[in-house]
């Protein structure tokens, strides 16, 4: 099951965030929720056992 960490309106955040995310071994997904015109919500999911480290590292990084 995946689980929502984040979300932002900015798909470049979005994008930085699944980065970092990855680079410490967490898979992330983007997934657009809300889109009117080039605005926009995104959210950053990751599978459940992994939401406490995903938030530990995007408070790390200062997301």
């Amino acid at each position: 099951m995946w689980e929502v960490v984040y979300i932002t309106s900015n798909s470049e955040i979005a994008n930085k965030i699944k980065e970092e995310l990855e680079k410490v071994g967490i898979l992330a997904k983007v997934k657009s929720i809300s889109q009117e015109g080039k605005e926009g919500y995104f959210e950053i999911i990751v599978p459940e056992t992994d939401v406490n480290e995903a938030h530990n590292i995007i408070i790390e990084k200062g997301f």
